[in-house]
């Protein structure tokens, strides 16, 4: 079976970015991910902060980059990272990954650059799983459309929940903004929000249930400040939490902290010699588009010396 000089697994602005900066290292580079290039970015409407591009959506911005790999001729596959196994190399030194994937395929690597990223999380309250991914969504430009002229819940009060709950505001008829702390977004997106006609906020609200039935109608929530309870009116309901790293499949490696996020340095090294971390997926005070793409660089230049090391 051939080995590659780098395999990749997720292709979000990290991998990508790591893929790129590895190709142009010249080292044989193979880019995985279970879904379309692009990670969380594709679900944004909106990207404001990204040097040089003062607004740009976030499946464009996506689709550039991968265009981008594409154009160095970099391999792309659709695959699931299931499985790590390491063994010691035939000739030279260092050790050959073997990434075992769901779909019945499997790759062999030098060095592999994990940039798996989030996914977001879930409340776990009452008869939520009954409207899961049919009226409630975690992707507002997906199914956005399927609410104008109708009324929106949005719950969370982040950058994701804050710049959604905008872009909905221009088709729905409503949205109500339930969270469970204050807003916590940027300054700037939280006043053009409150500025909105059509919007209502609630802060400082615990969700305790969604309200039972075939048809989605609404939920409840309790001020955790004064105990009022409230019942939230809606068609349907965006849920920003915040996310979770997508590394259960690592778990095995010694390779993450408590909360199952790789442990890295600044070399993007984790504690296995040849596996390196970027992206969201990384424990990691900042998680946005120009530190995964900053992470996937260092990894990939990483990824470049511990190939020579390796050839001695």
């Amino acid at each position: 079976m051939k080995i590659y000089d780098v395999i990749i697994a997720g292709s979000g602005p990290a991998g990508m970015t790591a893929a790129i900066y590895a190709k142009r290292a010249n080292l044989d580079v193979l880019l995985l991910d279970k879904l379309a290039p692009g990670g969380q970015i594709i679900n944004t409407y909106e990207i404001q902060n990204y040097p040089g591009v003062a607004s740009v959506n976030g499946a464009d911005l996506a689709m550039q980059v991968f265009e981008h790999t594409q154009a160095l001729g970099i391999e792309f596959d659709y695959a699931t990272v299931e499985k790590i196994e390491i063994e010691d190399c035939e000739e030279g030194g260092g050790t050959v990954k073997t990434l075992i994937c769901g779909e019945g395929k499997s790759y062999r690597a030098l060095a592999v650059i994990l940039a798996t990223g989030t996914k977001p999380r879930m409340l776990h309250v009452p008869n939520e799983l009954d409207f899961a991914g049919k009226s409630i969504s975690w992707c507002a430009i997906c199914d956005g459309a399927k609410y104008r002229d109708k009324s929106v819940i949005v719950i969370g009060g982040g950058n994701s929940a804050v710049e959604e709950s905008i872009y909905l505001a221009e088709m729905a008829e409503r949205v109500t903004v339930v969270t469970m702390l204050d807003l916590t977004a940027d300054p700037i997106a939280c006043d053009k929000l409150k500025a909105l006609p059509n919007v209502e906020v609630y802060e400082w609200f615990d969700i305790k249930e969604f309200l039972p039935g075939e048809v989605f109608t609404g939920l409840r929530a309790v001020s955790s400040k004064t105990g009022e309870e409230i019942t939230v009116r809606g068609d349907g309901a965006f849920e920003y939490i915040g996310l979770q790293p997508v590394t259960e499949s690592f778990a095995g490696l010694g390779i993450l902290e408590s909360h199952g996020y790789i442990e890295t340095n600044e070399r993007m090294e984790t504690a296995v010699p040849g596996i390196f971390g970027a992206g969201d997926a990384n424990s990691k005070l900042l998680r946005q588009i120009v530190t995964a793409c900053s992470d996937g660089a260092v990894a990939a230049q990483s990824a470049a010396a511990y190939k020579k090391k390796c050839m001695g």
